[in-house]
C-alpha cells in the first residue's frame, strides 16, 4: 500500500491537534511534545504536524510512504531513469521513526519525500554521523549546489543551508 504524506509546520500544537482531530474524526496515532501524526485509511494519508518550523508555518513537504522496499526501489528507479534531482538519504531517523528514504524536488522547488518507515524511535531524530562518516551531501543538479540535512529542522534537504522548497514566507520549511 502506498500512502500520501503531508507535513505542515504549526505554531500551537495543541490547538492544531484539536482542529485536525475534529476535521479527520479521529485522534492522532502519535503525539509528542513537538509533533503529531495521523495515519488515515480513508483517504490513505500520513498527515503530520510539528512545531519545528523555526517560526515558519505552513506546508513543509509532500511525500509518498510505502510498505516495502520493492516499492521504494521502484520509485527511486523511476526518479533516476527520468533524471530527476534525487537526494538519497538511505537509512536515517526523523520524526520519531527509523526509515529508508530519498527525495526529489519538483520544478517549483517543493520537496517530495519517498520513504519506508522501518520502526519507531523515542526521539525526534538521532544524532548525525560523526565527522568523516558517510553523510547526506549529494549534488542537486537543478540547484547546482550541495545538499545537506539540518538535524534540528529534520529531514527536508537543504541547499546552502536553506530548505529546498516553496519560499519560506508563502509556505514552510523542513521535516517528516
Amino acid at each position: 500500500m502506498k500512502r500520501f504524506h503531508v507535513h505542515v509546520h504549526v505554531e500551537d500544537l495543541a490547538r492544531n491537534i484539536d482542529f485536525y482531530s475534529k476535521m479527520f474524526g479521529t485522534q492522532p496515532a502519535r503525539v509528542e511534545a513537538d509533533y503529531a501524526k495521523w495515519m488515515l485509511d480513508d483517504p490513505a494519508v500520513n498527515f503530520a504536524i510539528s512545531t519545528r518550523g523555526h517560526g515558519h508555518t505552513g506546508l513543509d513537504h509532500l511525500g509518498i510512504q510505502v510498505d516495502n522496499d520493492a516499492d521504494l526501489a521502484a520509485m527511486k528507479g523511476r526518479a533516476q531513469a527520468a533524471d530527476l534531482s534525487l537526494i538519497d538519504e538511505g537509512a536515517t531517523t526523523c520524526c520519531y521513526a527509523r526509515s529508508d528514504k530519498h527525495w526529489v524536488v519538483d520544478p517549483q522547488g517543493l520537496p517530495w519525500e519517498h520513504f519506508q518507515t522501518l520502526g519507531s524511535i523515542p526521539v525526534f531524530r538521532e544524532a548525525e554521523p560523526a565527522a568523516g562518516a558517510a553523510s547526506v551531501a549529494p549534488t542537486v543538479a537543478a540547484a547546482g549546489a550541495a545538499a545537506a540535512t539540518d538535524a534540528s529542522a529534520c529531514c527536508t534537504p537543504r541547499v546552502s543551508g536553506k530548505p529546498i522548497g516553496i519560499p519560506v514566507k508563502s509556505v514552510g520549511s523542513s521535516c517528516c
